[in-house]
């Protein structure tokens, strides 16, 4: 597969609308895009278009121009970082790359070969980018790819200093709603300045923080990215095994992060007869967790980490031991504790002050312990309802190759067809290469299977 790059653009807000006069003022940022490392979220929706009337060039210019009219809304995406306290400059543009594939879809999505989607991306994903460039680098870059006989693909890379989960699926369903002629219906509806109002930006944070928040997500090693597909089936009769008194239901998402903690956990410690603690750090999506109604459509970082700790025993040498139903309690019990009542003492002026005793407190324990820490964060309701007209995504691709980049992470992502759940998994490369070859854990998943079966 080659993908030949044809055009580089940058693509700013439309200056028809009277909306564009707010560009002059600078966008401010909240505490937690503040805490939040610079690096790029990749993502790949994959449309198979069978029109056999499309115009390749009509539409790619359509993209570019209802991107623009989205921009007049989203007008800080097309801005740039300055001094970790607000976006201006919102003339700079989002990058916006067109580029040309010379196989069919269908024989892409049959090689099913992830380490290639970063071709389709414009920026290598969550890279640790230089401190010194705020403001040379794009929020938010974009890249089309045309297959041949039909096929896009629309690849993004979003600065994970304003973009959440839940702020690029918003964007995505705005853009593609300008693109339908559909806007009036999302669009507007976006709260550009809330999150800043609840969460306000703090111009003295201590480098100790930030440095906290850069060794949850970076930490140098050299890593490998496995795509495991979990069907309904499996995911069920986890949940029976993960059940217990004080946790009588548990998600799926719960389930999968607990299955996978285990079994990275187990596959770290193989040969070793030590028992390093294990960390994970799960995202909560906090607007559902505050009662804020003006959150629900706020850009932004609204989310913290619910952290669960396994503290070892003497019970086993090489961690086998750690039951489903014991793992699921900590996580449970942490993210109950993300609870409205908790997270309203981060609010306002006094806020950082409850933020600061969150993170001292994990500071603690990672210097007393030195654990394994693992981030696992869900896209099981976004993304995969993003149309253009073409019908929904037929493939949501993560991330390709990874290399010395964010490892210890899992993404989960839902099949678009069937109601199973695809985890992204990366791991060092021992570390992997057992977890790979674990019998418990073949017997309730499959390896990258093909695409179109799924």
């Amino acid at each position: 597969m080659e993908v030949t790059i044809i055009s580089r653009d940058s693509i700013t807000p439309a200056v028809t609308s009277s909306l564009v006069h707010r560009h002059k003022k600078p966008y401010q940022l909240s505490i937690f895009d503040q805490l939040f490392p610079k690096t790029y979220i990749p993502l790949v929706l994959f449309y198979p278009i069978t029109d056999p009337n499309i115009n390749v060039s009509q539409t790619l210019a359509h993209l570019k121009n209802s991107l623009s009219y989205t921009l007049v809304v989203y007008y800080p995406f097309s801005g740039r970082i300055k001094n970790n306290l607000y976006i201006d400059d919102f003339d700079a543009g989002v990058p916006f790359l067109e580029a040309r594939i010379n196989c069919r879809m269908s024989e892409f999505l049959k090689l099913h070969e992830i380490e290639l989607l970063n071709q389709f991306i414009p920026f290598h994903p969550f890279c640790q980018e230089a401190k010194s460039q705020d403001d040379l680098l794009p929020l938010l870059a974009i890249q089309v790819s045309v297959f041949s006989c039909g096929g896009i693909a629309i690849g993004i890379s979003a600065s994970h200093k304003i973009f959440d989960g839940a702020t690029g699926n918003n964007f995505l369903k705005s853009w593609a709603a300008v693109f339908r002629g559909d806007h009036d219906k999302t669009l507007l509806h976006t709260n550009l300045y809330q999150a800043s109002l609840s969460f306000p930006a703090k111009d003295d944070i201590p480098e100790k923080y930030l440095a906290f928040m850069d060794n949850i997500v970076f930490s140098g090693k050299h890593y490998l990215i496995r795509r495991f597909v979990f069907n309904a089936k499996a995911i069920d009769n986890l949940r029976d095994k993960a059940k217990s008194e004080v946790v009588p239901n548990p998600t799926r998402i719960e389930t999968l992060t607990c299955f996978l903690w285990k079994h990275a956990t187990a596959a770290s410690r193989y040969g070793s007869t030590s028992r390093r603690a294990s960390i994970i750090a799960h995202v909560v999506d906090i607007r559902s967790q505050l009662k804020l109604s003006m959150l629900d459509n706020a850009i932004g970082n609204i989310f913290w980490w619910a952290i669960a700790a396994n503290i070892p025993t003497n019970k086993g040498e090489t961690g086998d031991d750690d039951q489903l139903c014991d793992l699921m309690k900590l996580l449970h019990e942490s993210i109950k504790g993300l609870d409205n009542d908790y997270l309203k003492t981060f609010q306002g002026e006094e806020g950082f002050g409850a933020i600061s005793k969150f993170i001292d407190r994990h500071l603690e324990v990672v210097y007393s312990l030195k654990p394994e820490t693992y981030i696992f964060t869900s896209w099981t309701k976004i993304f995969k309802e993003v149309d253009f007209g073409w019908g929904r995504p037929f493939w949501i691709g993560v991330m390709g190759k990874v290399g010395p980049t964010a490892g210890n992470a899992i993404m989960f992502v839902e099949t678009q067809q069937g109601k199973g759940i695809e985890a992204w998994v990366t791991l060092e490369e021992k570390q992997m290469a057992v977890m790979e070859k674990d019998p418990q854990f073949l017997a309730f998943t499959s390896q990258n299977p093909r695409i179109s079966s799924m």
